[in-house]
């Protein structure tokens, strides 16, 4: 049997507290993301059903854009959180290898940039809706 080296515990503490990290960062984020386009769509029906006389056109079209929005969002931030758990795990079994090292941070990058297209999605949707016209 080979015994577990101090080094090994450590980098497998290491390697669990970036995945729950992780995790968590993106349930949490997600949550609030799903919350903020709750509320939005809340807003947005109240001032449909104010402006709308009888035809249901425009809401049901604002609420096929929102859950197609919810939808994206949600993916993008679990896939966000993949590519950072996976980065962060890279990151930390390099072993001091520089193009393993890149290659990790180049991961996070992506996830980086994913968390932040789920943070501006809103905003996309909005202006799609102003294309659109509803």
């Amino acid at each position: 049997m080979i015994p577990r080296t101090r080094f090994t515990t450590r980098k497998t503490l290491l390697v669990t507290i970036v995945i729950l990290a992780a995790v968590t960062f993106g349930t949490l984020l997600e949550l609030v993301l799903a919350h903020l386009a709750q509320a939005t769509a809340s807003v947005t029906a109240l001032a449909a059903e104010e402006s709308a006389a009888g035809g249901t056109g425009a809401g049901s079209l604002n609420q096929v854009i929102d859950n197609l929005r919810n939808v994206i969002v949600g993916l993008l931030v679990a896939l966000a959180t993949l590519f950072l758990t996976v980065g962060g795990v890279r990151y930390i079994l390099a072993g001091g290898d520089p193009g393993e090292v890149e290659a990790a941070k180049k991961t996070l990058r992506y996830a980086a940039l994913g968390y932040g297209i789920a943070v501006l999605a809103p905003l996309l949707v909005s202006v799609l809706k102003g294309i659109v016209g509803s």
